[in-house]
C-alpha cells in the first residue's frame, strides 16, 4: 500500500473491506486488481486470527473465573478458623497457599520454615530454619503461630507447643514458635486442599 502511495489505509478498523474498495493511489488510480486481491487474503486471515484469539481469551476467561471461584472458596475456608482473619487469610493465600505443592518439606522449603540439617562426622543436628524462601510468608506464619494458641487452645497445634514449652522450663519459646509457624503451615495447606481440619481447632460455624 505505501508502495503505491496510500498511507491511512488500517486494516484494524471495523470498515476495513469498505474502505479497501474506496482506495486510491497517490496519483488517484483505483487500487490495482493484484493488490487488491493480495490485501482481501491478509484481511481474510487477519479476520480467521481475530476470531482464533476471541476463542482463547474466552477459554482464558473461563479459566481465571474458575480460578477466582476456587480461591475465594479456599480463603472463606481459612476464615472459618477461629483467629484466622482476612488479613493473615488473604497473606496466606496469596502469598503460598494458591500453589502446589507436592509434600510437607516442599511447602515448608517455600517459607522459607524448613529445618536445616548440619552434619560433622558422628554429630548430626538441626541449625534451624533456612530462611531461604518467601519472608512474607514465613512472617504471615510466625505471626499467626504467636496468636494461635490463644485463639485455639483447644487444638492438637497448641497442646503440642504448650507440652514442648512446660518440657524447656518456659524457655526456647522462640524456636518453638517458629516450629509452630511450620506445623500450622502444613497443616493449613492440608485443610485448604484436602479439607483435614486441624485436630482441635475451632471454626466460627460452631
Amino acid at each position: 500500500m505505501f508502495a503505491q502511495g496510500i498511507v491511512d489505509y488500517e486494516p484494524r478498523r471495523h470498515d476495513r473491506h469498505q474502505r479497501l474498495e474506496e482506495l486510491r493511489t497517490g496519483d488517484g488510480r483505483p487500487l490495482p486488481t493484484h493488490l487488491k486481491a493480495v490485501a482481501c487474503r491478509e484481511l481474510d486471515l487477519l479476520e480467521l486470527l481475530n476470531k482464533q484469539i476471541d476463542v482463547v481469551k474466552a477459554e482464558r476467561n473461563a479459566l481465571l473465573a474458575a480460578e477466582r471461584a476456587a480461591a475465594s472458596a479456599r480463603v472463606a475456608m481459612l476464615l472459618e478458623l477461629k483467629g484466622v482473619g482476612p488479613g493473615f487469610a488473604g497473606a496466606l493465600w496469596s502469598e503460598g497457599l494458591f500453589r502446589h505443592f507436592d509434600n510437607r518439606r516442599q511447602i515448608a522449603a517455600y517459607a522459607g520454615l524448613a529445618p536445616t540439617p548440619w552434619q560433622s562426622g558422628s554429630i548430626a543436628h538441626e541449625q534451624g530454619v533456612s530462611k531461604a524462601g518467601n519472608p512474607r510468608l514465613r512472617a504471615t506464619l510466625v505471626e499467626l503461630a504467636w496468636l494461635w494458641p490463644r485463639h485455639q487452645p483447644a487444638s492438637e497445634l497448641s497442646r503440642w507447643f504448650y507440652e514442648r514449652v512446660s518440657r524447656n522450663g518456659g524457655r526456647l519459646k522462640k524456636p518453638m514458635i517458629v516450629a509452630l509457624a511450620r506445623k500450622l503451615l502444613v497443616a493449613l495447606w492440608k485443610y485448604v486442599t484436602a479439607g483435614v481440619l486441624i485436630e482441635g481447632a475451632a471454626t466460627n460455624s460452631v
